[in-house]
């Protein structure tokens, strides 16, 4: 009786240490896969947020040429320069006056006013953003 009871025995030893060493994963196996997660993350978010910015670039390229357009054509039909921007937004130039994508408000614009005495008002306006663009240049000088 004793003899078959001995290979019983061992043969559920062996199942429950094989259940144990099965059952997960070892320290050294969670560090690669985390070291090569960190190596992607770092390859790819310097590039996200590069395009992050050329984005909010490219929003801001359109945001002033819709403006100044809404002022040629205000000027065109009025023959006066707006007095504010929000104006242009009165007489439905444009829909409402932009967010300005750096400064994140509406009334950071920097207006430029018309030097023609007899056409006083905005003629030209500029982000109030005090940070340059990636190439460089100032925000406010575009």
């Amino acid at each position: 009786m004793t003899g078959s009871a001995g290979p019983v025995r061992a043969a559920e030893r062996s199942r429950r240490a094989a259940r144990h060493t099965s059952g997960g994963f070892t320290l050294i196996e969670l560090l690669v896969v985390m070291a090569i997660i960190g190596t992607l993350l770092a390859l790819a978010l310097p590039r996200y947020f590069r395009t992050v910015e050329r984005a909010r670039e490219t929003v801001l390229r359109h945001d002033l040429s819709i403006l100044r357009e809404a002022i040629d054509k205000y000027y065109s039909d009025l023959n006066q320069y707006p007095d504010t921007l929000q104006a242009l937004a009165d007489k439905r130039y444009v829909r409402a006056v932009p967010v300005d994508p750096f400064t994140k408000l509406a009334d950071s614009w920097v207006p430029v006013p018309s030097e023609d005495p007899d056409h006083p008002g905005i003629r030209d306006l500029h982000s109030g953003a005090e940070t340059n663009a990636a190439d460089g240049t100032p925000f406010a000088s575009w």
